[in-house]
């Protein structure tokens, strides 16, 4: 007699993700130029060491304590590609002491003097990276910041390895599509490069410069000046990445497992309690109006046992009464769905008749952000914190009048 399996559990689909690795590969070796690939993703050793065909290779990691999972298992070249905090460096020391060539991150002068004391106090040389900002929004130095220079002075002077920069394109998981990915990609290797440059004027060797992030990976046409590759998410992609078009739903190559335990008055799926599952939570209405169709179809709520792909959160608990697609309510994720929303319309089948600020008319398009579009001729764009319907929770499906 065969017993159910347990669930939750994750499922890894091997031929996705050996067909995922092969793609970027090719891209890259095309391009010529070698794949650091994140491990914060695979986190594991079988599907990381199908990145580097059963051996092991160069890494990134976001943790120390992924640093030492993989010393341990025989990786000897990590990049810790998070800003070193000072409280981290007797770690790295002790990681280097095995053999293992780890190389830390700074943007600040503050971090460089902190890796400098400590690796005079225990007679250690660190490899340092300095950490670029190619987009305006995310950590790091700009290329023509004096302040690049002023910290690669202070870890020569002190006598640590200026090793190079590092930068990561976060806002190109905003960019939808290969048009827009590409110059993200550009700005991505003109930044690092540039600042490469600056540092080589100066007279440091400054030999590394690592970019990367999976849509900038796969978009880049022009690799010039770039010495390593770093990206994670492609080993199994995810619905964030389908969104953005940086692969098919088809790529998706893990999915979560789990029980259907009850549906709401909505027919909206219930999962296991205990189901618990990573941190990017797209949401439906998000998508294009291909991919959300076959998103809808491979997460029919009927079904008692079902594959969540690319799914990151889960409705857990007792039924809930809310609608779902109305925040907060934790049917809007990836693994559930009740109403058959529509894409090009913005539009719910059902209408929701009242708002804490207004009432809602039938038969109207939805606006951007949930709220209810004003009918005044001249009325602000739904969209804009003018309205004031703006942000409004509840509000669905309905033409906002102010009340009389």
């Amino acid at each position: 007699m065969s017993t159910a399996a347990q669930t939750p559990f994750a499922l890894v689909d091997r031929a996705k993700v050996e067909r995922n690795i092969a793609r970027l590969r090719a891209h890259l070796d095309g391009l010529g130029v070698p794949l650091r690939p994140h491990v914060k993703t695979t986190k594991a050793l079988e599907p990381t060491a199908m990145l580097f065909d059963g051996g092991t290779g160069p890494i990134t990691v976001s943790t120390l304590a992924e640093a030492e999972f993989f010393a341990d298992a025989g990786y000897t070249d990590i990049l810790y590609a998070v800003g070193i905090a000072p409280s981290k460096l007797e770690r790295v020391v002790r990681l280097r002491r095995r053999g293992v060539d780890l190389t830390v991150l700074l943007d600040t002068p503050a971090q460089a003097q902190a890796v400098l004391a400590h690796a005079v106090e225990h007679d250690e040389r660190i490899p340092v990276l300095i950490e670029i900002d190619a987009d305006g929004h995310r950590g790091g130095v700009r290329p023509d910041d004096p302040m690049l220079l002023e910290i690669a002075r202070s870890l020569a002077d002190g006598g640590a390895q200026v090793r190079g920069v590092m930068t990561h394109a976060g806002e190109s998981y905003g960019a939808i599509g290969r048009a827009a990915q590409a110059p993200a990609a550009e700005e991505e290797r003109r930044a690092s490069v540039e600042a490469a440059h600056r540092l080589r004027a100066d007279g440091h060797a400054a030999p590394v410069v690592s970019i990367g992030s999976t849509p900038t990976a796969h978009a880049a046409q022009d690799l010039t000046g770039v010495t390593e590759v770093r990206a994670g998410v492609f080993v199994f992609f995810d619905l964030v990445m389908a969104g953005n078009g940086a692969c098919q739903i088809d790529d998706i190559a893990l999915s979560v497992v789990a029980t259907v335990i009850g549906r709401g008055p909505d027919d909206a799926s219930l999962l296991t309690a205990d189901l618990v599952l990573g941190q990017a939570r797209p949401d439906p209405r998000d998508l294009d109006e291909a991919t959300y169709r076959e998103w809808a179809r491979l997460h029919p709520s009927t079904h008692p046992t079902r594959h969540v792909h690319g799914a990151t959160s889960g409705c857990a608990g007792r039924p809930s009464r809310r609608r779902v697609g109305s925040r907060p309510c934790p049917s809007t994720r990836t693994c559930c769905s009740s109403r058959r929303w529509s894409p090009p319309a913005r539009t719910w089948p059902r209408v929701r008749r009242s708002s804490p600020r207004g009432d809602c008319a039938a038969g109207s398009p939805v606006a951007s952000r949930g709220t209810c579009a004003t009918s005044a001729p001249g009325s602000p764009d739904p969209a804009s914190p003018r309205c004031p319907a703006y942000g409004r929770r509840g509000v669905r499906g309905g033409r906002w009048a102010p009340r009389s």
